[in-house]
């Protein structure tokens, strides 16, 4: 990125410098916990302890490549192409089911070689393109018409209904909470948004009732100390994590619950492992880093509302929501506040797929922040250097 003199003979800075150091910051420090919490079981599984920290060295190495690509992309080149990326993203969301490697009992990865491809990471990002490409183009219809409202809804349902069969009800959730907020941001009438509300929690609810692991995670969740040993297991050890952390933590790479009491304390439950690392100031930061670069993106988005670029400003702000809704609900999960729901903690969690998409948003919030700044900055005449 460049700088230029405005008309005072200042520097005027073209890209957000606060959103770049927040986000090597989390990187920092999503590295030393990927670090710290899968040493045991990189051993266990692998017989290699550092196995799952070349693997993330690697992803870092590929984000940085992808962002000599993203970068330098226009805007506009994804808000022209958006519906391409989004049928990219429902064929591979077809491909998981026919040739996807199951983990747990869910087909939601694609092997290709070192790479494990996560259709449903790419799905969030190809959906919110979309949704702020045709919110470009047809805010009024949204605002005026309950048809031209339910249209893009009827994308996310059909990209809800493979998620489904994987299956992934926490990606469905992200979505939909998602894009009824930014639809809402547009100015959608309120009796819309009651429709889809009461059709999505009759739905919800009916995914529960329809499958048995998914009830005995809502009774785990209710009291995980009923069954300590069974279905509250890992509810049980995530909150003796944390209680072990207490303030300030037992200190980075004491753990006791990593030691192959807490599963997935490298990914999905890895707030557990800060809890108890880093206790409750280094959680507290770390959240509060991850939802100002959420806020960052709102504030973006906003901008680019502002100086009339719709799409832009509509993705600035899908990502913003998106981001934190995710961060709330892993959160919740370790917490007990609300039953698992297998999504990472962003730019925090190993996995491949999740980290480059998030990066990717980040990419996009940088690039939308430059080409707002660049019009701003071009409508003063520049003075002399």
């Amino acid at each position: 990125m460049e700088e230029k003199y405005n008309t005072r003979n200042s520097y005027f800075i073209l890209y957000d410098r606060a959103l770049v150091w927040l986000t090597l910051g989390l990187f920092s420090v999503g590295l030393i916990m990927v670090i710290s919490t899968s040493i045991p079981i990189s051993q266990k599984i692998y017989h290699n302890p550092l196995f799952f920290i070349k693997r993330e060295i690697f992803y870092f190495f590929l984000i940085f490549l992808l962002s000599f690509i993203f970068l330098r992309t226009p805007i506009i080149f994804w808000e022209k192409n958006s519906n391409i990326i989004l049928i990219i993203s429902i064929v591979l969301l077809v491909l998981v089911l026919l040739i996807g490697h199951s983990i747990h009992g869910s087909f939601r990865w694609i092997n290709i070689g070192f790479l494990h491809i996560q259709p449903s990471e790419i799905c969030k990002i190809s959906s919110f393109c979309y949704l702020a490409s045709y919110l470009s183009r047809k805010s009024n219809e949204v605002r005026n018409n309950f048809w031209g409202f339910f249209k893009p809804m009827s994308v996310i349902i059909t990209q809800s209904m493979l998620l489904l069969a994987e299956p992934d009800l926490g990606t469905v959730v992200v979505l939909f909470f998602t894009t009824i907020s930014v639809l809402f941001l547009s100015g959608a009438k309120i009796g819309q948004f009651f429709i889809i509300i009461t059709v999505s929690i009759l739905t919800i609810i009916l995914l529960i009732l329809l499958e048995p692991y998914r009830i005995k995670r809502v009774l785990s969740f209710w009291n995980p100390w009923e069954d300590p040993f069974g279905n509250g297991y890992q509810l049980t050890q995530s909150l003796i994590a944390l209680g072990r952390g207490n303030f300030l933590g037992q200190g980075l790479g004491n753990s006791i619950q990593k030691l192959d009491y807490l599963p997935d304390a490298h990914s999905d439950f890895i707030f557990s492992i800060i809890g108890e690392e880093l206790g409750y100031i280094g959680s507290f930061l770390i959240l509060l880093i991850i939802f100002t670069i959420s806020f960052r993106a709102m504030y973006i988005g906003q901008k680019a509302l502002e100086k009339k670029q719709v799409f832009s400003g509509f993705l600035a702000c899908s990502i913003g929501i998106w981001l934190s809704f995710q961060t709330s609900i892993n959160v919740g999960s370790v917490t007990g506040i609300l039953p698992t729901k297998g999504l990472t903690l962003p730019f925090i969690s190993y996995g491949g797929s999740s980290l480059i998409i998030n990066s990717i948003a980040i990419f996009f919030l940088l690039r939308i922040d430059f080409e707002t700044r660049l019009k701003t900055s071009q409508a003063f005449p520049r003075g002399p250097k």
